[in-house]
């Protein structure tokens, strides 16, 4: 892949996915070219002399978003899966996917810096300089392209593939939005014991956890170094052929048990891998016979690049697992379940002996297939399954042209986009004194009045409450955070003060939740307050919807605050940041959700609603797909959980730093039983 023109930002063949009518998916090779505001895909490589009409192009705005849709499986074989689409025309998208994910990852930098740059047409004040959204006919180099209609006749099958991923028992998801911080119940003295186990590391969390079964096991961690690289690691364990059985030691129950779970993984930016398992229900995948079905309360990999020594790569690779194995009398024998679980984590040992005894310039296969997963030889153990996914996969031809279908074929179907998570990486710098600004000093705001109907509790260890959190427990962008990425301070104290939350409920979706009578916007109104009200839906059979309420005096002029609220959609989705924690939960939770900041605009579908007084912003979690398989896993835990929030407007240029918090809250064990149906106004 190279640039070969000024205008063109890249190129290279990649694989076209798409789903036909039946349902049935597809994948050709397709020859993709990213120009300044188009994106274009041709049967072959174009030729500036002889120009071609391109299959599709899809014009790219600041509207734009590039979707990481993870691993698909296609006959056995499985592709790394971008879609770019635009958020105001859905139908209009591309879907393209690699063989390896360093080509995916490159693709959606590439695109997402065209994106980016489209955005940048944004004005100072939060105006659009000019419209960016018209569609055009490109003529560089000589080669027209245009949009093609036949192209976006299937969208009326947009949920085809989500009913197919609740078939597919393959099931492989990107969640998550950033490293994950340090494993915080494995870094307290007190909660933790160590040992030595065949050169491995083993940690046990000794804090008994009371929502959690009798035979339940206490979590427990292996810590061990690899010689491999990240990526072969993370591919040998996602793979699920017959080389498992040589170094998974969960195969190996003393007695006999068998799992069904779902595994969801992300890439880091520093090239790190964390790959987290959780238990499932699925049709297709009942108890075996003679087996009990035990379940994964909290699991999986950490896979992190250290420096080399010697020459050699070397890789820490962190397993963590809690299960509750079941079954009768399991309760009452604590050190059969260790001695269970520490089986399990001799997987790390396992990887280490097996590349250990590998050839070094042996290439794993870029797309691990299925295999037949029956142990080679008849025994009474138990034997653990991924989705119970026991299925033959076709062994990949090095070729990429055998595993085309049709090459020729001019069906390029499309398919629903889901949602990304933007990030940002911050570092951990030592704290930083702020410099005195001229905003309203939030302490002086009368707070009576102001009331919802979750109840405000400072005291720690309470349940079913908010409390403020300290700034200075975030990151944010310091004054030369444009000359020193790395550069990060405390955000000390917000500009906007809590004053109210709602935990609301209904069953649909519950959109200007500010008109209702007697909110806090209205009470600020009266008070002669400006109010801004961030309202996170949560999708569901019922709905949710958490309602925060931040107040201020006023709207300092020319401030980032003031043109954020003032601006129009674009700017705001590109500016509008959230930095969330987890201070006190379950080790995949905290994981899954992360502490990197994210900016909602890029990552779900939000609607302004810009009021005389205030400005309420409806964050929709349930336009993104990824952001619904965090909620999967925190809502079923959410009473076990302490939650921070902080929002904040980005500041990208020198006179917007350092930034500084809109608000930040502190949710404790909210109990869903306790929000209210809200009687909402015309």
């Amino acid at each position: 892949m190279s640039s070969s023109s000024s205008s063109v930002v890249y190129e290279g063949w990649m694989v076209r996915y798409g789903r036909r009518k039946i349902g049935r998916s597809f994948i050709h090779m397709r020859y993709f070219v990213l120009e300044t505001r188009l994106l274009s895909y041709y049967k072959r490589k174009p030729q500036h002399k002889l120009p071609k009409l391109p299959i599709k192009s899809l014009h790219i705005d600041g509207n734009c978003r590039v979707e990481d849709r993870g691993l698909k499986m296609h006959h056995g074989h499985m592709l790394y899966v971008l879609c770019v689409y635009n958020k105001r025309e859905k139908h209009q998208r591309i879907t393209m996917a690699a063989f390896n994910i360093q080509e995916a990852l490159i693709w959606k930098e590439k695109i997402e810096m065209v994106i980016d740059q489209q955005q940048g047409v944004v004005a100072s004040d939060g105006n659009l300089a000019h419209s960016s959204s018209q569609q055009k006919v490109s003529l560089e180099n000589g080669r027209k392209s245009s949009f093609s209609d036949h192209e976006s006749l299937y969208s009326h099958e947009e949920e085809e593939e989500e009913e197919d991923n609740q078939r597919s028992l393959m099931r492989r998801t990107t969640i998550g939005n950033g490293p994950p911080e340090s494993l915080y119940d494995w870094t307290r003295e007190n909660d933790l014991g160590i040992s030595n186990q065949g050169s491995l590391r083993i940690f046990e969390e000794l804090q008994d956890v009371e929502y959690l079964a009798r035979s339940c096991s206490r979590a427990m961690k292996a810590v061990g170094v690899v010689e491999a690289s990240c990526e072969a690691i993370f591919q040998l364990v996602m793979s699920m052929d017959t080389t498992r059985y040589e170094w998974d030691c969960s195969f190996q129950f003393v007695w006999p048990r068998d799992l069904c779970y779902v595994r969801y993984w992300r890439r880091n930016d520093d090239g790190s891998y964390v790959v987290l398992f959780q238990s499932r229900e699925h049709p297709n995948c009942g108890p075996q016979p003679g087996f009990v079905r035990a379940q994964i309360e909290s699991g999986g990999f950490n896979i992190s690049p250290l420096k080399s020594r010697n020459g050699r790569i070397r890789t820490q690779v962190q397993h963590l697992m809690q299960i509750d194995l079941k079954g009768w009398g399991v309760g009452y024998l604590p050190s059969f379940q260790q001695h269970c679980l520490l089986h399990m984590l001799n997987s790390v040992a396992g990887l280490r002996e097996w590349f250990s005894q590998s050839d070094e310039n042996l290439i794993l296969p870029r797309i691990p297939v299925m295999a037949n997963m029956a142990p080679p030889v008849s025994s009474k153990k138990g034997r653990t399954t991924q989705d119970n996914t026991m299925q033959t996969g076709l062994q990949m031809d090095q070729s990429r042209q055998s595993t085309m279908l049709d090459e020729e074929s001019d069906e390029d179907e499309d398919q629903i986009p889901e949602s990304e998570q933007e990030t940002s990486t911050h570092g951990h710098d030592a704290p930083v004194k702020l410099p005195v600004l001229d905003e309203e000093d939030s302490d002086q705001i009368d707070v009576s009045g102001f009331s919802g109907n979750l109840r405000r509790d400072d005291r720690d260890n309470t349940r079913d409450c908010w409390r403020m959190s300290d700034g200075n427990n975030f990151r944010v962008r310091s004054k030369n955070f444009i000359y020193d990425k790395s550069k990060v301070i405390p955000a000390g104290k917000p500009l906007m003060k809590l004053v109210a939350v709602d935990w609301f409920k209904d069953v649909k979706r519950m959109d200007h939740v500010a008109r209702r009578k007697g909110s806090a916007v209205q009470v600020a109104a009266e008070k002669g307050l400006f109010a801004l009200a961030v309202n996170l839906q949560v999708p569901g059979t019922t709905n949710y919807s958490m309602v925060f309420y931040f107040v201020t005096k006023k709207l300092i002029p020319n401030s980032l605050l003031q043109r954020f609220v003032d601006g129009d959609d674009e700017f705001r989705n590109s500016r509008f940041k959230l930095i969330p924690s987890v201070p006190k939960g379950s080790w995949i939770v905290r994981q899954s959700v992360g502490s990197t900041p994210c900016l909602l605009g890029k990552a779900v579908d939000i609607t302004y609603i810009r009021g005389p007084n205030y400005l309420e912003i409806d964050v929709d979690i349930g336009s993104s797909t990824v952001a619904n398989g965090v909620l999967g896993l925190v809502c079923g835990v959410i009473t076990t959980l302490v939650v921070d929030m902080a929002f904040l407007v980005q500041g990208n240029t020198y006179e917007e730093l350092p930034e500084r918090l809109i608000g930040a809250v502190r949710v404790s064990h909210i109990e869903l039983k306790s929000a209210i149906v809200p009687v909402l106004g015309d």
